[in-house]
C-alpha cells in the first residue's frame, strides 16, 4: 500500500483552514500547528470582564466569488454567520462572535495549539519543523504565515524568501472600550481612513452580540506605524480620547480599555497571486497577503493551495 501523505500547515487562520478544510474532505489528514490558543488568526475576539466581547481583528467580511459565497451561506445555515447592517453597507460577522468562523471551519481538524514553530529546514525531499525540543517531518508544507515570519522560517537565503522580500505589511493599533452609560443613539460603524482612528464599530449591533456599550476602533496605518512601538497603556490612552471626541462620548464612564497591536495586519505591496511555491510543488506559502487584506483573499489563497496540491497528490 502506497504510504499516506503527510501534510503540515503552519497556521490557523482563514488560509489555512480553508486549505486544511478541502484536504480533509478529500481524505487527506493534514496536521494544522499554530502558535495561538485558539483559531482564527484575525478572525478573533476578545472576552473581557462582565461578559464583555470584541471583535478586534477582521470587522466583517465580503463575499464577491461564487466559492467564498457558498461557504458564508453554509456558515449562516448553522447560525456561526449572520448578516451586519453598518449603515452604509452591509457584511458579514461570525455568530456570536468573529471567531465563530474560524471554529466552525475547525472542526474534526487536526490542530495543534501554542505550537510555536521556530525553524523549518528541507532534507532529502521532506520537510522538518522544529517546536522546542520535538521535530515534525512531512513531505508536504504549507506556511500560511506574514511574509515577514515566514522569511525568518525559511531564512533570507532561501529562493522564496528573497521573492518575497519586497512584501511590505501594514500595522494596526486596535483599542477595545466599554461604556457603563451612553447618552443617544450611536451609528453601527463610522470610517475616516484619513482620521487617527479610521474605523469605529459598535459591538452591540452586530447579530448575536451582547447588548453592551462596546466599541473596537481601529487607528490607522499610519498612526499605527508613527506610534508602533508603544507600550499598550499608553496607545490605548491615546486612541480612548480620540474614540471620545468622535462620538462625543463621556471618558468618566468608561468601564473597560485596552489595545492590541496587529504588527502585520494589511497587505502594502502584494505578490499579486494567490500563493508561491517551490518547483517540486511540495513547499507553499500563502495568506491574505499574497492578494489583499480581505478574509476573502486569505480563503482563496488557502483554496488555490490545496487544489494544486491534490492535483498534484
Amino acid at each position: 500500500m502506497t504510504e499516506p501523505v503527510r501534510i503540515g500547515i503552519i497556521g490557523a487562520g482563514m488560509t489555512g483552514l480553508s486549505c486544511a478544510r478541502i484536504l480533509k474532505d478529500a481524505g487527506h489528514t493534514p496536521v494544522i500547528l499554530d502558535k495561538g490558543r485558539g483559531v482564527g488568526g484575525r478572525l478573533a475576539t476578545r472576552r473581557a470582564e462582565n461578559g464583555l466581547q470584541f471583535d478586534h481583528g477582521a470587522q466583517y467580511i465580503t463575499a464577491k466569488t461564487e466559492e467564498f459565497q457558498k461557504l458564508i451561506q453554509s456558515l449562516m445555515s448553522v447560525d456561526a454567520a449572520g448578516e451586519w447592517d453598518m449603515g452604509e453597507r452591509t457584511g458579514f460577522v461570525g455568530v456570536p462572535s468573529m471567531n465563530a468562523l474560524a471554529k466552525a471551519l475547525a472542526s474534526d481538524l487536526d490542530i495543534r495549539r501554542q505550537a510555536q514553530v521556530s525553524s523549518v529546514t528541507e532534507a532529502e525531499g521532506h520537510w522538518s519543523m522544529a517546536i522546542g525540543d520535538e521535530a515534525l517531518v512531512f513531505d508536504r508544507l504549507i506556511i500560511t504565515a506574514p511574509a515577514p515570519q515566514t522569511i525568518s522560517l525559511l531564512g533570507t537565503g532561501h529562493p522564496l524568501s528573497k521573492q518575497i522580500a519586497h512584501v511590505r505589511l501594514l500595522p494596526c493599533w486596535t483599542l477595545m472600550a466599554a461604556f457603563g452609560d451612553v447618552a443617544g443613539a450611536l451609528p453601527a460603524s463610522h470610517r475616516d481612513p484619513d482620521a487617527p482612528l479610521a474605523w469605529i464599530a459598535n459591538e452591540k449591533t452586530k447579530p448575536g452580540r451582547p447588548d453592551r456599550n462596546a466599541f473596537v476602533a481601529q487607528a490607522s496605518s499610519d498612526w499605527s506605524k508613527d506610534h508602533l512601538e508603544l507600550d499598550k497603556a499608553a496607545a490605548s490612552d491615546l486612541m480612548l480620547n480620540e474614540l471620545c471626541k468622535k462620538l462625543d462620548l463621556d471618558q468618566s464612564k468608561v468601564i473597560h480599555a485596552d489595545a492590541h497591536r496587529w504588527r502585520y495586519a494589511k497587505v502594502g505591496i502584494p505578490p499579486g497571486e494567490p500563493y508561491l511555491s517551490n518547483a517540486s510543488k511540495t513547499l507553499f506559502l500563502g495568506g491574505d497577503w499574497c492578494l489583499d487584506a480581505r478574509v476573502e483573499a486569505a480563503f482563496q489563497s488557502g483554496t488555490a493551495i490545496a487544489e494544486t496540491l491534490l492535483s498534484e497528490l
